[in-house]
């Protein structure tokens, strides 16, 4: 378990550094890789706020 969690934890250290030199108009890959990184923190945005958005509508304290 730690080790995929190392694992994960390197993703996304080397996808933030990617978006950097991406930025700074780093290798194609880079900019591939950060477009990468960047998509899917979007859709993890998008879930959160769709899971809060699910709460909300199930505790039917009607607060609209």
């Amino acid at each position: 378990m730690v080790l995929v969690l190392l694992g994960l934890l390197a993703l996304v250290v080397g996808g933030c550094a990617c978006v950097v030199w991406a930025q700074r108009g780093g290798p194609r890959w880079a900019r591939v890789v950060a477009a990468a990184t960047l998509g899917a923190g979007e859709l993890l945005r998008a879930s959160g706020k769709n899971r809060r958005r699910g709460l909300n509508e199930s505790d039917g304290g009607g607060g609209e």
